[in-house]
């Protein structure tokens, strides 16, 4: 429809003689001023010297002579020449109907043939599953789950830290306090055991110069390989930290297809920079760097071999990617989902890699997140607004795997009541607690810092991942109970109003392509957040399931609509959309 007003204004311009500019259409925020509306007349009323609402009166009247189909009930000036345009009924009826008989409704071609890999998650083995990898699992995942809507070929990829110091740390404490009694425990249990022993041993090398010497000494060992009763224990850990980690990926719903480890990508990065000293990179006080601002006054220096001969993240990032792109030599695109503080250096290592590979110029991207914060109470004090550091060395932060278990506890508890098995109970639970938790990340552009309000996040009123998936439910609901009274879908009788909902539920596709498009996912929940609450007030306000009513078969139909949009778009944010809650 979009494209359709485009022409007609095109075609409106052209009779008129006048030569098409830039213009924008767009819908209006409120209902009430149409469903499309433009500011073309504004846009080019001074080239011609006219009047922008005189003109915008001549652009409708040759608009309204153009439409032939009357998918466009009234199109008419507004404010000082704005133009706003009113689809018809028999357009919105159209448009339910096209959504029940379209199996793949809302899905587009922008990225068809493109092969596509995701960074995303990226938690290191031997340190907790923290807040940041939450987050960045959930935007990447809704990212990797919107471009396969939008035909791209997906591929999901995880980077570990599977070596350094933050091993050490651990293996260290772990000596101290020696391994758990019970080695048959959940993978949960013993990696909460791992990652309490890394925060036990990251405080011993900061306070204890002993023991900082002793886990250097231990960081090397763990290096060399050359450790039998080191390695044993190094295989256990890593074993148990990487199950606990697909423990937490099956909840959150993501399946990884490639995992690449950084001791594997460290020996790549390091030839990479050796090889092209010289070229792009020179030494300086026995280090290797590059001077990124010679290429860009915007960016600047970094070490990529320091003056004692280690690789740093810098160089292990130029091995990572190029290895990304042997494995996959058709790849149009390398996405990598990070915090916001590694954006600076990641832009530097994307320009000294173009400079090695001009071919991989265009096909690296990097979006990044903020910061969470808990608010425990939704009326809490600013004392009580906790910060989540994006570090687990401490030991004294909430972790991501902790919020997700707890959200899912807290909700386990909320359903006690039900009459449900405790299977479903729990699955139900799962669902919706993770629901809380990724909408709350995805409702805001991906770079800003976000709150997370526990009670908000969990209520089935307002704004909320549990709201959206209670409207799914309730129209379910609905559609079961006409199936009862046997009332079928159909299109033979419709009312004569408009609802709301049917004048959101069309847009789908459009905003499906802008979140593919621009790689963010927040319009999409802003998109159904407002589809919701339209459907909750048509359903507060309408008996739909009522045989004496010759419209309730469309109102069927309609219902119909709204929970194929409605569990889709849940889809594509990473959230299940339950029967039932």
């Amino acid at each position: 429809m979009e494209e359709e007003i485009k022409k007609l204004i095109k075609d409106a311009l052209g009779n008129l003689a006048i030569e098409v500019g830039n213009f924008t259409i767009e819908h209006p925020e409120d209902l009430k001023n149409g469903d499309y509306s433009t500011n073309v007349a504004l846009v080019i009323a001074k080239s011609v010297e006219r009047n922008p609402q005189e003109l915008a009166e001549k652009i409708v009247a040759e608009i309204i002579r153009l439409n032939i189909d009357k998918n466009i009930e009234k199109v008419e000036v507004a404010g000082a020449g704005f133009i706003n345009f009113y689809l018809s009924r028999k357009f919105f009826s159209g448009s339910v109907e096209e959504i029940l008989n379209i199996k793949d409704f809302g899905t587009n071609k922008i990225f068809a043939s493109k092969k596509i890999m995701v960074e995303y998650t990226d938690p290191n083995p031997f340190k907790p599953f923290h807040i940041g990898h939450l987050m960045t699992n959930a935007i990447g995942e809704s990212i990797a789950r919107i471009l396969e809507y939008s035909d791209a070929d997906v591929s999901r990829a995880n980077y570990q830290g599977d070596v350094g110091l933050h091993v050490a740390k651990a293996f260290y404490s772990m000596r101290k306090r020696g391994m758990p009694k019970d080695m048959d425990a959940p993978v949960s249990v013993l990696a909460q055991y791992i990652g309490e022993s890394y925060a036990k041993g990251n405080e011993a090398y900061e306070n204890d110069i002993k023991a900082k010497k002793e886990i250097e000494v231990l960081n090397k060992k763990i290096y060399d390989k050359n450790d039998e009763e080191i390695n044993k224990v190094y295989n256990w850990g890593f074993k148990v930290t990487m199950e606990a980690f697909e423990d937490l990926y099956r909840i959150l719903g993501t399946k990884f297809d490639f995992y690449f480890l950084e001791s594997e990508v460290s020996l790549f990065g390091e030839q990479i920079v050796k090889d092209n000293i010289g070229r792009v990179f020179e030494k300086s006080d026995g280090a290797v760097v590059f001077k990124a601002e010679k290429h860009n006054p915007k960016l600047h220096t970094r070490v990529f071999i320091t003056s004692e001969g280690l690789p740093t993240y810098e160089a292990k990032e130029l091995g990572l990617t190029e290895e990304k792109f042997k494995v996959k030599p058709d790849m149009d695109l390398s996405l990598v989902v990070t915090a916001n503080e590694q954006a600076d250096y990641m832009k530097v290592v994307d320009k000294a890699l173009s400079l090695i590979h001009p071919e991989y110029e265009n096909k690296m991207l990097h979006i990044t997140h903020g910061m969470m914060r808990l608010l425990a109470r939704s009326r809490a004090t600013a004392e009580e607004l906790t910060s989540i550091k994006m570090s687990s060395r401490k030991g004294n932060v909430i972790t991501g795997e902790k919020l997700i278990r707890d959200t899912i506890a807290l909700i386990v508890e909320k359903m006690k009541d039900r009459s449900w098995n405790q299977e479903e109970k729990n699955k139900v639970a799962e669902n919706v607690g993770v629901a809380a938790i990724k909408y709350s990340i995805l409702r805001s552009k991906a770079g800003n810092d976000i709150v997370y309000n526990v009670e908000e996040s969990i209520s089935v009123e307002g704004d909320s991942g549990p709201y959206l998936q209670y409207s799914f439910a309730r129209a379910n609901s609905v559609i079961e109970k006409a199936q009862k009274e046997n009332i079928l879908p159909d299109f033979e009788k419709v009312p004569d109003e408009v609802s709301e909902v049917e004048k959101l539920l069309y847009r789908f596709p459009e905003v499906v392509s802008r979140s593919a498009s621009l790689y963010e996912p927040h319009h999409i929940a802003t998109y159904l957040i407002e589809l919701a609450r339209a459907f909750n007030n048509f359903y507060g306000h309408t008996l739909i399931v009522d045989k004496k009513d010759i419209t309730s078969s469309y109102k069927i139909a309609l219902t119909y609509a709204f929970s194929f949009v409605m569990k889709t778009g849940l889809h594509l944010l990473g959230i299940e959309a339950p029967k039932r809650m």
